[in-house]
Parts: C-alpha cells; structure tokens; sequence
C-alpha cells in the first residue's frame, strides 16, 4: 500500500448528495481511515451551467452528518488547496500549455454545426464519427493548418484544446477491482481538455488535481471506467506516475433493472438522499428525517458491493474500517434493498438506550410537543424500526388514540361491549402492575382472551398493534385506561 494514502471525493455540485456518491465518499474514507490516510473532499465545479445553489453545503453538511467528515475541504482548508476547482483555472492554464508544447494536445476550431454534419454523414454510411487519428487532418485544427493561420484564429475564433490520441496503440492499465484491461487507440477519440470558455473539463482537471494533491487512489464509480484509458495516457503525457484505480459497481433499483436514480425514491417510497433536499419545487425526505440513524446508513452502504468474510451484517464505523479491503468489493452492480435497511436501522436502535434514542429524537426534532419519556421509549424500543414519525407511529402514547373505524365496527359487536363494560368495572376497583391486568382480563373475559385483548387493544391504541397490552396499561394509567375504554362504550 503506497504510503501515505490520500483519497478525493470528487462530486460536482448539481445537486444533493445520493447514495451513489455517498458510497464512492464511504469507500474512499474507510481505505484511508484504515491506513492512517487522508480522505479529502475536493468540489469539480467547472461545469457552471450545470451548478445547483446550494449543493456544496448539502454535500458537506451530509458528510458531516453520515461521520465522514473530510481532512481537507474547501471549508477546512488544507496545503493542496484550493479545494474548489473554479479557483484552480491559473493551474489548468499551466499544465494545458505544457501538454500543447510536448505536442500530447492541440487546439481544435471546429464549429459544433461542422461537427454534427461529420456525425450525421458517418451514421448514413453505418460508421460512427470519432475525432481522432483517422480523421483529424481534414478537420480545423492546429495539426491540420499552418502556423501562421493558427495564430490569427488563436485571436479571433473560439477553439478547445483536445488530447492527441496516439494512433494504432493498444493501452493497457489495471484496475483494482477489475483487473488488467486493454483497449485499443482506435476506439478512443480525441477528448476535450480545454472547454471554449477557457475551462477544463473533467479529464484535464481531475488528473492535474490528482496529481498535486499527491492523491495514491481513485475509487470512484464504474460510469468514469471507460474514461480510464484517457486518464493513463494524460498521466504519462505529463512523465506522472498514476495513482490506483478502482471503479465501484453501480447501485441498482430494487428490482435489479437499471440504476438507482434519484425520482426512484419517490417511486419505490423511499429516500435516496442523506439528508432533506429542497430546490425550487424539488423536495426529497432523507434518511435522518426518515428516521434512519447515520451509523446505520454507513453500514448498509458498506454492504453494498463489499463481500465479507464472514456472516457479520451489523458494523460500526470503527468496525468497518478495519475489516474494509477494496479488493473485497465486486464487479456486479447491488440491489438496494429498503426492508435490508430498515431491518439493520431496527439491530442498531435496540442497542441504544433509551436516553440516547430520546436524544436522537430531540436532534430530529421528532419529540417537539411530546411528552417522550424513558417509560415510553421503553415501551415501544423492541418495536422501533427506525425513529421518524414517532407521533404518527406511536402517537397514542402521548395523546387521545385514534380508532380505525372499519375496526370498530368489525369488533366492537354486543358480546365485546359486554365484556369492555365488566372489564372496565373491574379495573375501577383494582388497578395493578401488568401481571394482574392480565389475570384481571382472563377472569373477566367472555369472548376468549384473544378477543378480549384485541377489543382492549382498540380501545387503548386505535388499532391491532402496538407494545406489551399490559405494560402499556400500566404506562398509560388507570385514569387514562378508564377514559379510553370509557370513548368507545359511548
């Protein structure tokens, strides 16, 4: 492993931070974390069309949320800054003119209309237009025309710098995850470094940046894979040393077709951002606010892709960045599986206490005008899923029940009403710990016992579900047990 290890995550801000970004941060953390690396948090804002306002605050806000909190930011600051590629053109400016005088690029002044003319004819004769070696010298660029003409567009037309693709090469390069890969010169086109308007696009900007932030891994997502091939060339380009490479698998719908998109969140009724996001009329619930604890998210995002080596499912962070091996992770694309992550959220929340989930309710804003109290935590933690709506989900703790009335109608006939008026008289004359409720509703019930403490259950929570009957008797009270048995008697 080179030493030291730094690792980037890379996002360019157009918007929240998803899961598949979140996981290319997670990766990228636990391989430095393990080494004693850095885990950088680099901004590739040179698209600036595509930049949505407020996206670099949500990306940093959900890092910091999720526990991934970066060495070196933007906001932090760092020696390899600055962290924002905006703020990086001189360096670009730089190292462009360097690649254009060792003769690895060149300025390019094609129209996009003459372009797409090129396209258009090649797909009538069944080819496909590559701007490369094939064809480059009856195009309108540097290697094509004369010095001098050269100079007097440099001045007066528009022009991008492309990287001169070497002709009949076959390139070799490795991937961590994948393994050696070779692809031919003949394939690849002549990429865009330089863009019109004096910025560079992602394969120039990402390689330079790389380079000097000393960064000794890219992990990143599969979609950059068949941008490798340029990548290595432009490393050897500049006499670099390339750092190593691994492409993660995509994340899938839940149905294994296609990729996890953001609109599928709301198709599927799950998030798929970390935190809430809103932009105009777009509005996404986040996991936190879903209830998912951060801990939780990291686990299951781990899993996605990463085979271990044993049967273990529940981890902590410290957990996970010692058992992480990025030659563990696969090559297929992983299901996102929402029952998978709500059933690790439920093995996280019953290790908490009830103080600290009451804490995390407090930090969610969940027990705003709650009486959330241990006793209740402690009633309803074996069935906590997760810890968003816990006034819808377990409203009738905290204030008068709601009754399904299909239910009431279906159980509330003359023999279930008798025995709530016996059982209720009862209860007025002896109201003890759980234990003698239920030998109280035993002796009282005319209907059978199940019936009978489906009929209470009504009563008490408004529907056929819930904590303990008993415990959440004693918790409720004889008062508040009289008055709800009381409602459904009148």
């Amino acid at each position: 492993m080179p030493s030291p290890v730094r690792v980037r995550f890379a996002p360019s801000p157009t918007g929240p931070l998803h899961v598949g970004g979140l996981r290319t941060a997670l990766y990228n953390y636990l391989l430095a974390k393990k080494n004693s690396g850095s885990f950088i948090l680099r901004i590739e804002d040179t698209d600036t069309k595509r930049e949505v306002e407020g996206s670099y605050k949500y990306i940093e806000e959900a890092l910091n949320w999720c526990g991934l909190t970066p060495d070196e930011s933007p906001s932090l600051g760092g020696e390899y800054g600055p962290y924002k590629q905006s703020e990086r053109k001189g360096i670009y400016k730089e190292y462009i003119n360097e690649l254009i005088e060792n003769g690895s690029a060149y300025y390019a002044f094609d129209r996009a209309e003459d372009l797409d003319k090129h396209r258009k004819n090649h797909e009538k004769r069944g080819k496909t237009f590559i701007y490369n070696a094939h064809n480059r010298l009856k195009l309108v660029n540097s290697l094509s025309l004369k010095k001098n003409e050269v100079e007097d567009l440099l001045k007066t037309t528009p022009y991008v710098v492309r990287f001169r693709m070497p002709e009949e090469k076959v390139i070799g390069f490795y991937d961590e995850i994948r393994g050696k890969i070779e692809v031919s010169s003949r394939e690849l086109d002549d990429k865009v470094l330089f863009k019109s308007d004096q910025m560079p696009t992602y394969h120039f900007a990402n390689v330079v940046d790389d380079h000097l932030m000393n960064i000794s891994h890219v992990i990143r997502g599969e979609e950059w894979l068949p941008s490798l091939p340029l990548h290595v060339l432009l490393y050897k380009s500049f006499g670099w040393s390339p750092p190593s490479f691994a492409h993660i698998p995509l994340i899938l719908k839940p149905s294994g077709k296609g990729k996890l998109s953001k609109r599928d969140g709301k198709k599927f009724g799950f998030p798929v951002f970390p935190l809430k996001w809103e932009n105009g009329e777009e509005e996404y619930v986040g996991f936190k606010e879903f209830g998912i604890l951060p801990e939780v998210l990291i686990n299951y995002m781990a899993l996605l892709g990463w085979s271990k080596r044993d049967n273990k499912e529940v981890y902590l962070i410290d957990e996970l960045i010692e058992s992480f091996d990025i030659d563990s992770v696969g090559k297929s694309g992983v299901k996102f599986d929402f029952e998978k992550l709500i059933w690790l959220n439920t093995q996280h929340i019953q290790k908490l206490s009830s103080e600290d989930i009451i804490k995390r309710l407090s930090e969610l804003g969940e027990e705003n005008g709650l009486a959330v109290s241990k006793d209740a935590i402690d009633l309803i933690k074996p069935r906590l899923d997760r810890l968003g709506d816990i006034e819808i989900e377990y409203g009738y703790l905290f204030g008068q029940q709601e009754v399904e009335t299909g239910l009431k109608h279906k159980l509330m006939n003359d023999d279930s009403l008798s025995f709530l008026r016996k059982y209720k008289t009862a209860l007025e004359k002896s109201f003890g710990n759980a234990e003698e409720l239920k030998a109280l509703l035993n002796e009282c019930s005319t209907i059978g016992f199940g019936k009978s403490m489906g009929a209470m259950r009504l009563c008490l929570v408004g529907k056929l579900a819930g904590p303990d009957l008993f415990e959440l008797m004693v918790f409720l009270g004889k008062d508040e047990v009289l008055k709800r048995v009381g409602s459904i008697l009148v």
